[in-house]
């Protein structure tokens, strides 16, 4: 939930806002995401016209407003505070009509003015809204950066994703979270994965207990957040002896509506998951610079099998 007070409240103040109605409505759920200018509304044209969107007032608004008389001011302006309306921004530190702001505190709509330019506002307070709007889920499993890819680790409670996390920081690579990941998506494909705050990039592993990694390992072992890329599932070997051994049929799993490559590894002991995660990471950045190994595999074996049939044809053929 995404309150008008926490604008006026984030570290910084990025949107440089300041309330022109006091406290009026601070505290109220913003029920829409998207940005709007009103200048079509403030014409007369209110066919289309989307109350609950965030209202901006540029330099051209508070212009045409100037040029209308106060009695066609005033009634433009009734006409639009007649619709149910969440908020209003002001750009450029512009002066406010008197009448906006006193019709604004009739009907509790808190106005807010911001020293930015228009188009800069727009860029500022766009991340802002998308964030706050963006879906969200909680995982449990283990995320990490190898090699610039982002690998999240599931699998069964006690199977080994933190012992396996905490082998490939060692080896050089980043712990992103543990145990916990708080998946946000953004646009509509990308997931950045974080740790919860309260974990910070704390790990736990049974028989040591709770481990400090960039105590032990550095700051340069952590990371804040991570896109997610490849979904590495760990099962034990008598449930996943059966996995994919070509890399022909991709698997893929869905988290909030977005399909993530997954690959299924099979546990057994001796096997050096670590490396093999590291080779996970590495042929997704084969894979998305255009290298596909088993296709290319595949390919030459079909051809390799088609020059050989022709070849026994021929022969077969061959009577001197």
């Amino acid at each position: 939930m995404l309150r008008l007070r926490d604008f006026l409240a984030r570290r910084g103040n990025p949107l440089q806002l300041e309330t022109l109605t006091g406290d009026l409505g601070l505290d109220r759920p913003l029920p829409e995401s998207e940005i709007a200018s009103p200048g079509l509304a403030l014409a007369g044209f209110t066919d289309r016209f989307a109350p609950d969107r965030l209202h901006v007032f540029g330099e051209t608004e508070i212009t045409y407003l100037g040029t209308l008389s106060p009695a066609d001011r005033r009634r433009t302006l009734e006409a639009f505070f007649g619709f149910e309306l969440p908020c209003i921004f002001v750009t450029k530190g512009q002066e406010v009509p008197p009448e906006m702001l006193e019709l604004a505190g009739a009907r509790a709509v808190p106005v807010l003015r911001s020293r930015l330019k228009t188009a800069e506002f727009y860029r500022t307070i766009k991340p802002i809204i998308e964030d706050a709007f963006a879906p969200r889920t909680t995982l449990h499993g283990s995320l990490a950066d190898v090699y610039g890819v982002g690998l999240l680790f599931i699998g069964r409670s006690g199977i080994g994703k933190s012992e396996c996390v905490l082998d490939l920081v060692e080896r050089g690579h980043r712990l992103v979270a543990d145990d916990v990941v708080q998946v946000t998506r953004r646009r509509s494909d990308v997931l950045i994965g974080q740790g919860h705050e309260l974990a910070g990039h704390h790990m736990e592993i049974r028989g040591i207990g709770l481990v400090d990694i960039p105590a032990l390992f550095g700051v340069r072992s952590v990371r804040q957040q991570k896109r997610i890329e490849v979904v590495v599932q760990l099962e034990d070997w008598e449930t996943a002896k059966d996995a994919d051994r070509s890399g022909l049929s991709r698997q893929e799993t869905d988290i909030l509506g977005v399909s993530v490559p997954r690959v299924v590894v099979a546990l057994n002991p001796g096997k050096n998951i670590t490396v093999i995660s590291e080779v996970v990471a590495m042929m997704h950045l084969l894979r998305y610079s255009g290298v596909d190994v088993a296709a290319a595999f595949n390919e030459r074996l079909i051809r390799r099998m088609k020059e050989q049939r022709g070849l026994r044809e021929y022969l077969q053929n061959d009577y001197e």
